[in-house]
């Protein structure tokens, strides 16, 4: 016979196989939650409170921006009866300054990547005596205070006829961004290997030849990098803005913000929908970028 019968009548033991009381069918073992999954819900609920964090302060702009006639005490959580009227007096006041910041941000791009590419090029793959040290004093440059450097701008500007002038801002904010994009590039164009650069001189193609077909498209994330934080930059430069400035000539968003306050420090609904509707160009260049900003930050670490 293939079946034992237990010495007690209760059960069946099959061969090789365990007894089982009564016929009873075995059930599975309980999971067990282990260490790492305890570890991965604390950390996503640690992010979600942070980001929760982090995030507050863009609803309660917007919050309060949707709110009739809004004060900065007594305001409910949510817009109970939301007014767009606060968005449109924002843009019928702010409108000129937003292009303002557009066209002064993107040519401070256009100046910055123009002097930082190079630069980073001949830095990264030339053999220049002291590379090292010019590297570290334009991070250096980064400690400088603003005020100091928008004084000295001040006067240099004055005799060369740029104050109240786009082309003086579209400079100045250029110079934010321009040692971040320097090393930001200097780091990606190095990990580019020599082989590819030799490949492309035996080919015919000079050093000039060489940075323009073969080394800019190779760092295509880190140009965006460059230039999305340089956007940014002067797109919320406001001492530069304040110093350069002496007339309604060239007014930027964030000087516009800082006067509209003044006028509108009664009414916060109206002066967050202008805060509003400066986010918002950054908001959308940080989503439409983010995937080559990560990329660009992270390529230059690897070689």
């Amino acid at each position: 016979m293939n079946a034992v019968r237990s010495s007690s009548g209760h059960g069946t033991r099959a061969p090789g196989g365990p007894a089982r009381r009564g016929g009873a069918p075995r059930t599975a073992p309980r999971p067990r939650v282990t260490r790492r999954a305890r570890g991965d819900a604390v950390s996503l609920v640690v992010g979600v409170l942070v980001l929760a964090v982090l995030l507050f302060p863009l609803y309660w702009m917007v919050n309060t921006a949707l709110q009739p006639g809004a004060a900065t005490a007594g305001l409910p959580w949510f817009p109970r009866s939301p007014d767009p009227g606060n968005f449109q007096r924002a843009w019928d006041s702010q409108a000129g300054n937003l292009l303002t910041s557009v066209l002064v941000s993107l040519g401070a791009v256009a100046v910055c990547l123009t002097v930082a590419t190079p630069a980073a090029y001949a830095l990264a793959r030339f053999r220049l005596r002291g590379a090292d040290t010019v590297v570290f004093a334009t991070l250096i440059t980064q400690m400088v205070p603003g005020i100091v450097v928008a004084n000295a701008l001040y006067n240099a500007y004055v005799e060369l006829g740029l104050v109240n002038s786009y082309l003086g801002l579209v400079l100045a904010d250029a110079s934010l961004g321009l040692p971040f994009s320097i090393v930001l590039l200097r780091a990606f164009m190095v990990s580019i290997p020599e082989e590819v650069i030799e490949a492309g001189m035996i080919d015919g193609g000079g050093r000039l030849r060489v940075l323009v077909s073969i080394v800019l498209p190779m760092s295509r994330n880190a140009l965006i990098t460059a230039g999305l934080f340089t956007f940014l930059f002067a797109w919320s430069d406001f001492l530069f803005a304040l110093t350069l400035n002496t007339t309604d000539d060239v007014k930027p968003v964030t000087l516009g913000i800082y006067e509209y306050i003044g006028a509108h420090v009664g009414d916060w609904g109206a002066v967050m929908a202008v805060a509003v509707l400066s986010s918002v160009p950054a908001a959308v260049l940080l989503v439409v970028a983010q995937r080559y900003v990560a990329a660009g930050i992270s390529s230059g670490a690897l070689k």
